[in-house]
């Protein structure tokens, strides 16, 4: 670029306005947190070692009782293991999540603030006041921190509590655009701190459509400016007679940085929260890691061995080589611009 534009740039003295090949503030990609599980970090950013955006919004949605709030707390417990300094503002406007459902999960309660935001105003201005004192730090000094609002489909306007009150009636039409600001807001301060915004939402049936369809609630909004929204569906897991956890149905409805529409399975057990290596098996036949023989496995050292052993023992089975291959195998199912084949899937079980 010439010397005339790059003082042009210089001129207007504005943190939002960059040239592209310095890097783009609040849209650049800048790392992942971990979720705990190798296949949900792979459907998340093409990389069995990466996970959530750390500087985006990720929403989890579902029909209730689909596992939204277990599922975040996993990731939760997830971030502040792997970071001893860090902590959570969760945002609860449901008033269901408590002290004793956290440390039942293994979640640090000592590293967890607790805000319960009665309307989306109430949220907005909590939020932007925890954001502004956090980027008041210099850079180097911030501990890493993470936001959760579980969940937006409860969150009123000031105006319906108001309504509410007064025994009125009046729908607010205002709801949509109060959400789309706060969003909006949110979505640009973030990017620039490096702090994830996971946000739990409700779905409801589409009524009309020509096919049957789910819709998030709350507007556009949010569906406009999270770069993730992942649809979670669940089954109960059990062992033998006593249920230990449920198996989560992952659609990824929307990403800016993975193939959208893949479809994956992971295991939430109640007592150790998201499980490590659940998926990487039928990720491993699908690409012919590990080859499905009879009813057994076939490792590449020409070991068989029934699948039951390999969930049970994962780490013995799964070694740096088949890891390698796998982070590979992630790559070409999750990652755009890879050369495989477009392979039919399964229709998203709600």
């Amino acid at each position: 670029m010439s010397e005339f534009f790059r003082t042009m740039v210089k001129e207007l003295n504005d943190e939002n306005t960059t040239i592209a090949e310095d890097g783009l503030n609040s849209s650049e990609f800048s790392g992942t947190v971990d979720t705990g599980s190798f296949i949900l970090n792979a459907a998340l950013s093409g990389s069995l070692y990466g996970g959530v955006p750390n500087n985006k919004i990720t929403a989890f949605a579902g029909e209730s009782a689909s596992g939204k709030t277990f599922f975040v707390m996993g990731v939760v417990k997830q971030f502040l293991d792997d970071n001893p300094d860090a902590a959570v503002f969760y945002f609860d406007t449901e008033a269901a999540v408590t002290k004793d459902m956290m440390q039942q999960r293994g979640i640090d309660t000592k590293r967890v603030i607790i805000s319960e935001p009665e309307t989306i105003q109430k949220f907005r201005h909590t939020a932007l006041q925890i954001i502004d004192n956090y980027s008041k730090t210099p850079e180097g000094s911030r501990p890493p921190m993470m936001m959760v609002l579980d969940s937006l489909g409860q969150l009123s306007t000031t105006k319906q509590v108001e309504d509410t009150a007064s025994g009125s009636e009046t729908r607010d039409m205002t709801k949509a655009a109060v959400l789309k600001a706060t969003f909006r807001v949110l979505n640009l301060k973030l990017a620039k701190i490096n702090v994830p915004l996971l946000v739990t939402n409700h779905v409801y049936d589409v009524v009309g459509s020509y096919i049957p369809m789910k819709e998030m609630s709350g507007g556009s909004g949010l569906k406009y400016t999270a770069s993730q929204i992942v649809f979670l569906g669940k089954k109960k897991e059990k062992d033998g007679q006593e249920v230990v956890g449920n198996i989560i149905k992952v659609n990824m409805m929307k990403s800016r940085f993975t193939k959208e529409n893949k479809k994956i399975e992971v295991l939430l057990t109640y007592d150790k929260g998201l499980n490590r290596y659940y998926g990487l098996l039928q990720l491993a036949e699908k690409y012919d890691i590990i080859k499905k023989v009879s009813t057994r496995y076939e490792l590449p050292d020409g070991t068989k061995v029934f699948g039951k052993a390999i969930n049970n023992e994962p780490e013995k089975y799964f070694t740096d080589e088949i890891m390698e291959q796998l982070e590979e195998a992630a790559k070409e199912e999750f990652m755009y611009g890879s050369a495989s084949e477009v392979i039919e899937e399964e229709v998203f079980d709600e």
